[in-house]
């Protein structure tokens, strides 16, 4: 067997495909498009297309749609959540994740429909089921939200 089919290269990207296969969320649930700059157990950054057509938008606010802070750190968690299964190599196991704790969580600018945000999360403590991360959302290099998270991935089945 060759070196590279004993040891392949880690995922440096997850597309939509390979997020389902980690994540279970799901439409209208599923908070990232894309994963980029991946490095196992130290962070990545999660990429979210923020478009009008997103349901929270409907109420959220009619007229002068915001995505709800919530949703922006969920992305975050999201995120993590990648860095963590690819990390763990947990792809396709059925893991679901929990959060456990957000602290420091602070927003500075409104993310609306047309915006690019940019979820850049760094891992603070991990390597077992409980992991901590930093986040930052981003649009255009402005700081949106910030916020510190830990969570716990578990197997579906206990």
């Amino acid at each position: 067997m060759a070196e590279a089919e004993r040891n392949p290269a880690p995922h440096t990207e997850a597309d939509l495909a390979l997020i389902k296969r980690i994540i279970p969320h799901r439409y209208p649930f599923l908070f990232i498009d894309k994963v980029r700059d991946i490095v196992p157990f130290e962070g990545a950054v999660g990429i979210k297309n923020v478009t009008a057509n997103e349901p929270h938008f409907q109420g959220h606010f009619p007229n002068h749609p915001i995505m709800p802070g919530v949703t922006i750190i969920e992305a975050m968690a999201q995120t993590a959540a990648v860095v963590v299964g690819i990390s763990m190599n947990v792809i396709d196991e059925e893991m679901q994740t929990y959060f456990m704790g957000i602290d420091n969580c602070k927003f500075r600018r409104m993310v609306v429909p047309g915006d690019v945000l940019e979820l850049h999360c760094r891992a603070i403590r991990g390597g077992g089921k409980i992991w901590k991360f930093e986040g930052r959302a981003m649009v255009d290099g402005q700081l949106c939200a910030s916020a510190e998270y830990t969570a716990m991935m578990a197997r579906k089945d206990g």
